[in-house]
């Protein structure tokens, strides 16, 4: 396997360059990364228009929405319900003129206070007593609307609006209050609702089919054998799958608002079920899960991909207490195991990992895996 160092797509692999894209923007997600970087794997794969590219870990569309500007159709799935949801909304198509038609007439609706006495127990350490009858107020409004697309671009903007003006702040996997001023919900509901739809009037995609799914990677059998030309993706990192513990808010508050399946099935969550795929490594049990889990979604991926169909995975390595776990190599090996063609792997991170902040454990790096089948 041919290593390349390309620290210049480092942050590439990271959410920040999304900050300032319409669209992409709408819901902040650090672990994912950026519409350039999707363009240009969509490019390195030679994925054109017609062609179909999966991400069986969308998170919030980047691959996806980076597919409909090129024209190329695609698939999504999370295992989140939050996510697949964002994503949904965010790929859909939507008239201008019938979504400025629906903001009119809907924020013109006379207030009602509604009864807090039920309210769930989270809402009350997140958000104020005046966001909370905001947020049921505008959840019986949202109710009201027929066009489940439109319904939905609501509720999505509802949820954005509403973690805008919550005590909520994700440090890391934690999610900590903090009681501040913000502004009244309403006032940044209206705003964030014009903000949207002012991105989507200036968009620019090509015709191209979209389908998001909430689902496992594990299992795509909605999916026919050698029907896809490239998956583009990156699975949750090896022991840093609680990053969606900080989302718990917004999950709960979408169940709240919408019907939500919340089951979920995260890579290396269940200890002990799958077989051990490297039993000399001698690696922790969460390890063990993880890589046998990824080796059955590299299974799948293989299934689902057209002969000659490539893959580009951006994976990191583990971080323990006592070792680094070279996440890269060992998936590396369980693609070839699975029947693809390892072609290249390009090392665009690396950070000194440690413990207790000072004990050095090593160097982690990140890479992108290129694969073909």
């Amino acid at each position: 396997m041919r290593t390349e160092e390309r620290y210049d797509l480092g942050k590439l692999v990271t959410f920040k360059p999304n900050k300032r894209l319409p669209i992409y923007n709408w819901v902040h997600f650090k672990e994912a990364f950026s519409r350039s970087f999707a363009a240009l794997m969509l490019n390195q794969l030679d994925i054109h228009e017609g062609n179909w590219v999966l991400d069986p870990f969308c998170g919030v569309g980047t691959t996806l929405l980076a597919a409909r500007e090129k024209g190329v159709n695609a698939v999504g799935i999370d295992a989140h319900p939050f996510f697949a949801f964002v994503s949904q909304v965010k790929t859909r198509s939507y008239s201008s003129e019938a979504l400025l038609e629906l903001k009119r007439d809907f924020f013109s609706e006379k207030f009602e206070k509604p009864d807090l006495r039920k309210i769930n127990p989270l809402f009350r350490k997140a958000f104020s007593k005046y966001a909370l009858e905001d947020i049921l107020f505008f959840k019986s409004e949202i109710s009201k609307v027929k066009d489940r697309i439109m319904r939905d671009f609501l509720v999505l903007a509802l949820v954005v609006s509403a973690m805008r003006v919550s005590y909520a702040f994700k440090d890391g996997a934690v999610i900590r209050f903090f009681r501040r001023k913000h502004p009244p919900l309403r006032k940044v509901f209206r705003t964030t609702v014009k903000k949207f739809i002012r991105h989507l009037k200036k968009a620019e995609f090509k015709p191209c089919e979209i389908v998001v799914k909430q689902g496992n990677a594990r299992k795509l059998g909605f999916l026919e054998t050698k029907s896809l030309d490239a998956v583009v993706t990156s699975p949750p990192y090896l022991n840093k799958l609680e990053y969606t513990k900080a989302f718990d808010v917004e999950e709960v508050l979408l169940k709240e608002l919408i019907s939500i399946d919340s089951a979920k099935a995260y890579l290396g969550a269940d200890f002990g079920r799958g077989k051990t795929v490297f039993p000399k490594l001698g690696l922790p049990p969460i390890a063990e899960a993880y890589f046998s889990d990824m080796e059955l979604c590299l299974r799948e991926m293989y299934r689902v991909l057209r002969v000659g169909g490539k893959v580009a995975l951006v994976v990191g390595q583990g971080v323990f207490p006592d070792r680094i776990v070279e996440s890269d190599l060992l998936i590396a090996k369980l693609g070839e195991s699975v029947g693809f063609n390892m072609q290249k792997r390009l090392v665009v991170n690396k950070r000194v990992a440690t413990k207790q902040r000072t004990v050095k454990i090593g160097v982690a790096l990140e890479s992108v895996l290129l694969l073909a089948k």
